[in-house]
């Protein structure tokens, strides 16, 4: 049988403009002799995969149309072969059918070695075609190719291969290759598509022995390239890895990490290898204290550790609200009758000297009389009057030295409400007198507490103190970013604080949106203050980087070793980055990571990957749950998690997978048992994150063991088989 193959014409830019009119490559059919009648036929389409999340459309990724086919005439022969839905640029389709027949069972197959030898004649020219397809993808593509830097040109092209196949309905060619022993086409395990689609066309054409012996040495020399280009780009982005470990671990770090001597040193230790610092929170003063820290752990510690700074980025949030009174609440433990069942435990100690790590106390009041501290014995009573004026007690039972400091544990059996101010006091025996002050106490978080039913006024920031004529007594909060108010429509649902609280906008304007809210805890939900909003219905259109991320650009340049893009959505996004870097000369030193966590960078992600490869910046990718749930629908984020991995894996780029890892650990200091599955799935990419709480040193130890733990089989005895 002879095929014959028409090449697409060359295409300078395949995503140049929306109205690009690609022309149908001519298809010459010729005969095809099919072996077997009255058998279940193998369809080969070039239609998006029902499993695929994503279209090859959606993703706006195109590829030509160069598949050859054969056509069947005659008794015996098939009257179809392969069905290729081809849609251009005006939505219209033409359609081809390529079909062939194989037996119903692998046993029948087995028993027919000619008609088996026949049929994988008939394979071959499938799988040649299907390679034809790939290569005319990678021409079609060829000046977004050149563009790209030379140590990511092989990831790119891997990329584009991988998207040409996608774009086919290959179940049924891979449910019979796997009758064969062979591995699935679009299988990412391998590296190289079209190397697995060479290897697979190579043992096809080999003597069955001939065929295990190369299979054999092939998967051994793929084994260790794999191992070795997986990892330079891992580590040139986040570092090299500590012995026998195979997965980063990240921690997201904040002020807390400034009033600790021995945080980074913990978190370190317990496993952490890459810090996060999140640049919408805090300024420049405490950034830099703790990458001082970090470096300075770091090096005492010999770990390598990396710090990535994210870039707030265009972000929708709440506004501050003014803060609390300074005033903490040491209530002791109370039975079902309300009496005392255990005293609260309170650290006392000069400020900033923290309580040992094992040790857990219901308050921190900072004294700021070291004196005080000095003359205190084990069995004294402090007594002071609290924010009430009532008259409480404190008491002394237990004694700890802090570095070159010292703390004590005393014991509350009363609630007090203890300020900033309040004068301690004790008298002991012979006229001793000691006297005290608290002082930083933190002010309390402010919030507004909103249940279903409720109305929430969002006004522009700056207008917060001006009374609402609109809604009298409704909740009230601000938002810096004028985008909101620029946009919305009434009718829109939005979201608050990564999904936990829902509303309706019911009205609109320059200065004021109004909401209804829809969806909240059964006691009303705490919204306070910077909380993410989002409205995935809404058409707001984002500058990739803000007057704020350039300014901050600089900063990060010069004392981290990776930069966090934010809300990535589309290539002009990747554009502006590329042209910061470029004026800050630093096309080859800072690590880059997009971050995925709006529809429009999940669908625009292959482009957005192939624009970013044309800088020599280490390149990975963050898989940002929180607002992807939120943005795409929680029931979708499975589906887009896996299909993120798979496109950063034949691209070659590192994922991070971050929110939410062992969060109930991280807040509570008891994990859920689907979060270990979660945690354990983290294995699959190169770094998984975890945010702050006050259990953090537990969990990134939990979370080491989880991801480097082997999984080991029991040897049964072969007696217990019979």
């Amino acid at each position: 049988m002879t095929s014959y193959m028409s090449s697409a014409p060359s295409v300078t830019n395949l995503w140049t403009t929306p109205n690009n009119v690609i022309q149908l490559a001519d298809m010459v059919s010729t005969e095809s002799y099919h072996l077997l009648s009255g058998k279940k036929t193998l369809i080969f389409s070039l239609r998006p995969t029902k499993s695929f999340p994503l279209s090859l459309t959606q993703m706006k990724i195109r590829v030509p149309r160069t598949l050859a086919f054969a056509s069947a005439k005659g008794k015996g022969k098939a009257e179809s072969g392969v069905e290729a839905a081809i849609v251009g640029d005006n939505n219209t389709s033409t359609e081809r059918n390529w079909s062939f027949d194989f037996p119903e069972s692998k046993a029948e197959f087995c028993l027919v070695d000619s008609e088996a030898c026949q049929n994988l004649s008939s394979l071959l020219e499938k799988l040649n075609a299907l390679r034809s397809h790939l290569l005319a993808a990678e021409k079609w593509n060829a000046s977004r190719l050149q563009s790209c830097d030379s140590k990511y040109l092989q990831c790119a092209t891997n990329l584009i291969h991988y998207m040409a196949l996608r774009s086919l309905d290959t179940e049924q060619l891979n449910s019979y290759l796997a009758s064969l022993g062979l591995s699935s086409l679009d299988n990412n395990n391998n590296l190289s598509v079209l190397s697995n689609l060479d290897a697979t066309i190579n043992l096809l054409m080999k003597s069955p022995m001939e065929s295990w012996k190369q299979q054999k040495g092939n998967k051994i020399i793929e084994k260790n390239d794999k191992g070795r280009v997986l990892s330079s780009y891992k580590e040139s982005l986040l570092g090299k890895l500590r012995e026998g470990k195979r997965t980063h671990i990240m921690v997201t770090v904040g002020k807390e990490a400034t009033e600790s001597e021995t945080f980074i040193t913990d978190i370190l230790k317990a496993g952490a290898s890459v810090i996060r610092i999140n640049c919408a929170h805090g300024d420049p003063t405490i950034w830099g204290e703790i990458i001082k820290r970090v470096r300075r752990t770091s090096q005492m510690l010999e770990m390598p550790c990396r710090v990535l700074m994210d870039l707030a980025g265009p972000k929708l949030r709440t506004g501050t609200l003014k803060p609390g009174p300074c005033v903490m609440k040491v209530s002791p433990k109370k039975d079902a009758y309300g009496n005392v069942a255990s005293p609260a435990i309170v650290w006392l100690s000069v400020t900033g000297t923290e309580p040992p790590p094992h040790l857990s106390p219901d308050a921190t009041i900072f004294v700021q009389d070291q004196e005080f501290l000095a003359g205190l014995q084990i069995g004294d009573s402090v007594r002071l009057y609290d924010a009430r004026g009532k008259k409480k007690k404190l008491r002394i039972s237990k004694e700890f030295d802090v570095f070159s400091s010292t703390g004590f544990v005393a014991e509350c059996f009363d609630t007090a409400y203890v300020e900033s101010g309040t004068e301690l006091c004790v008298k002991g025996n012979k006229g001793r007198r000691l006297l005290g002050e608290v002082v930083d106490v933190p002010p309390k978080e402010s919030f507004v507490r909103l249940r279903v039913g409720d109305l929430l006024v969002i006004t522009r920031e700056g207008s917060f103190d001006e009374p609402s004529v609109t809604v009298p007594g409704a909740h009230r909060l601000t938002c810096p970013s004028g985008y909101l108010f620029d946009s919305v429509k009434p009718g829109e649902t939005i979201g608050f604080d990564d999904g936990k609280i829902w509303g309706t906008i019911k009205g609109a304007s320059p200065a004021e949106v109004i909401v209804s809210i829809t969806h909240a805890g059964p006691k009303g939900t705490k919204l306070g203050s910077e909380k993410s909003i989002n409205i995935p219905q809404s058409d707001i259109r984002f500058k990739g980087l803000t007057s704020k991320d350039i300014k901050d650009l600089q900063y990060v340049a010069s004392h981290a070793d990776m930069v966090g893009i934010s809300f990535i959505r589309d290539v002009q996004d990747i554009t502006v980055l590329r042209q910061e870097l470029k004026k800050r000369k630093l096309n080859d030193q800072l690590g880059v990571v997009l971050k995925i966590e709006t529809e429009c960078g999940f669908e625009n992600l292959p482009l957005i990957l192939l624009e970013a490869m044309k800088c020599l910046n280490p390149l990975g990718v963050m898989i940002a749950r929180g607002d992807l749930a939120v943005e795409c629908g929680w029931e979708r984020l499975a589906n887009i998690q896996e299909e993120i991995l798979a496109i950063c894996k034949v691209a070659r780029v590192p994922v991070i997978l971050a929110t939410q890892v062992l969060e109930s650990l991280v807040k509570s200091g008891v994990p859920s048992r689907a979060e270990i599955t979660d945690a354990a799935n983290g294995r699959r990419a190169s770094c998984v994150m975890l945010n702050k709480g006050k259990h953090i040193t537990e969990a990134v130890s939990m979370l080491d063991t989880i991801l480097h733990t082997k999984l080991t089989y029991k040897k049964l005895d072969s007696g217990n088989l019979h």
